[in-house]
């Protein structure tokens, strides 16, 4: 079954009112807390090799441990996409649109220089 961001956003809403947390759950604190979540994946690959990483997803505890910091990281942009009141899907398909005219494909496939460097 797969969900919905709609979906998913209510199952974090209702975790987070069912322990009366948006008392806590400002804008900056959401901000803050989605940062230090995104630093918790990244310190999964500190210190360790490219393969290395590339084979957490490969074993249980691994993945489990990703799969884990993956999800706090989404818990937190939901949060803040329902406190800014921002559709995140419709900012994607608005942020691809935008992306596409600084990278189009003639000019930036397969490379990995920066739109102003193009």
């Amino acid at each position: 079954m797969a969900d919905t961001l709609s979906d998913l956003s209510r199952a974090v809403l209702d975790f987070r009112d069912e322990r009366d947390w948006s008392q806590f759950h400002g804008l900056k604190h959401l901000m803050v807390s989605l940062c230090l979540e995104a630093g918790e994946v990244l310190e999964l690959a500190q210190w360790k090799s490219d393969a290395e990483v590339d084979a957490l997803p490969h074993s249980p505890e691994g993945r489990e441990a990703l799969s884990d910091e993956c999800a706090d990281v989404l818990a937190y942009l939901l949060l803040i996409a329902e406190k800014a009141r921002i559709d995140l899907g419709a900012a994607l398909h608005h942020k691809l649109a935008k992306n596409a005219r600084k990278y189009p494909v003639e000019k930036s496939h397969g490379r990995r220089e920066k739109y102003s460097q193009l």
